[in-house]
């Protein structure tokens, strides 16, 4: 088995990866100070993935909130639950689902290799059963209905809807009601077939542990395992109606809320870059974000100020498999005021962002900062890890690329993902609002 070395001789890191016999992408990241680890493996299957070619060549039509059904059904076995096995070894489990994504996850400081192959062996041993998949409908219908009534979840579902309504980006990860009631273990098994595969999959272990130790332990528990070969036919594109035109400019929803939520949203129309080009060019937008929205711009220094928002205001960037989208939002009664300077800000990126030189090199340092101090976190430094996106990319990789990012690479960015049809506007108002 070949073990790749990577240093970071910055930061006083070395990564160990490797790729299994089965395809399994393996990253260990020894820290001899530490006394905890933490690992997280990870499936390249989201939420997004509503569709699959199978082994026969016939295309698969997949419910809305199957990935976050499996996720929910993988620890229950026949004859126990892993979250009990965790337990008994002193282990802090649990796992995710994302749009591309879902993993599984445990910390320990103790009984490490046990914890190892029981992560491995519950993800890799599905076991489904009607009565068990009847009862969790239940669980996840009350999980539904309970993001139904938060509203900050609701005003992002609602913008992606507004961006995405052709897309399966737009519902909820958690699928519908009526989706999921039309889940069954047959359901369950295929798609786990499908996507669970190794060669599909990624883990990251970081913290106190010896390298040989953990790696023996790895694939001894692998080679005693089958698996079918890997169809990669899960990179769906999401950037659809290039024109725009199938966006939704403007929707709004009343809730139980005591103040106006409003959200602005922005959809990238254009395919991201491969691999570490791909990760700059996220760098960059943020750092433009930054500089247009953060609480040291001008837009929200003039907003704050006047006392149309607080610090409920803020921006979000998601890049992942096949999309990227940026958002901006706040909680406030004058809201179509903050909604017009955001627009005109977008309007006039390039001119703000032109006179920005001095204020991108501090963004840059802060940048920087908080990707040594996220190093601090075990979560973090593991979490952090894209797999296959941006050529399995890490932590350290970020903070390695901030140094090079210009003023010209931030504009340019901004101005590629800043496009007057491609914006659009979700409010979530209080019930008694009166218009």
């Amino acid at each position: 088995m070949k073990v790749q070395k990577l240093n970071y001789p910055q930061f006083n890191e070395t990564l160990y990866r490797t790729t299994l016999f089965n395809g399994l992408t393996v990253n260990l990241l020894p820290r001899e100070d530490f006394h905890k680890t933490y690992a997280v493996m990870t499936t390249n299957y989201g939420s997004v993935d509503t569709q699959f070619v199978n082994s026969q060549g016939k295309q698969v039509d997949v419910l809305a909130g199957t990935a976050h059904f499996l996720e929910h059904k993988l620890f229950e076995k026949e004859d126990h639950d892993a979250f009990d096995v965790f337990g008994e070894y002193g282990a802090n489990v649990n796992a995710f689902t994302s749009f591309t994504k879902t993993s599984f996850l445990f910390s320990t400081t103790q009984n490490l290799s046990k914890c190892l192959e029981t992560l491995l062996d519950f993800v890799q041993e599905p076991y489904f059963s009607t009565q068990t998949v009847e009862k969790e409908k239940g669980i996840i219908g009350e999980e539904i209905s309970m993001y139904d009534d938060d509203a900050d979840w609701q005003l992002f579902f609602g913008i992606l809807k507004n961006l995405y309504p052709k897309d399966p980006l737009s519902v909820d990860i958690a699928g519908t009601k009526d989706t999921i009631a039309q889940i069954d273990p047959q359901v369950l098994y295929d798609c786990y077939n499908e996507y669970y595969q190794p060669a599909n999959m990624d883990l990251f272990v970081v913290g106190g542990f010896d390298l040989t130790e953990v790696l023996d332990v790895i694939e001894a528990d692998q080679a005693k395992k089958d698996f079918n070969a890997f169809q990669n036919n899960n990179e769906l594109p999401l950037f659809l109606g290039k024109s725009g035109s199938d966006i939704r400019t403007f929707a709004e929803k009343t809730l139980n809320v005591t103040r106006p939520k409003s959200m602005i949203g922005i959809k990238g129309m254009q395919e991201t870059p491969q691999k570490r080009a791909g990760l700059k060019y996220k760098l960059e937008l943020e750092l433009g974000l930054y500089l247009l929205f953060g609480e040291s711009s001008l837009l929200f220094q003039e907003l704050f100020q006047a006392g149309i928002v607080d610090d409920s205001f803020n921006y979000e960037l998601e890049m992942e498999r096949g999309f990227h989208f940026a958002v901006i939002s706040g909680d406030t009664f004058r809201f179509e005021e903050m909604e017009e300077r955001i627009k005109k800000t977008i309007a006039h990126a390039p001119e703000i962002l032109a006179n920005s030189s001095t204020e991108l090199e501090l963004a840059k340092k802060e940048f920087l900062g908080q990707y040594i101090q996220a190093q601090n976190s075990l979560e973090s430094i593991a979490n952090g890890y894209d797999g296959k996106l941006f050529d399995h990319a890490t932590l350290f990789d970020y903070a390695e690329l901030v140094p090079q990012v210009s003023l010209a690479d931030v504009c340019a960015a901004i101005e590629r993902l800043f496009r007057p049809q491609v914006i659009s506007t979700f409010r979530v108002m209080p019930v008694n609002e009166e218009k």
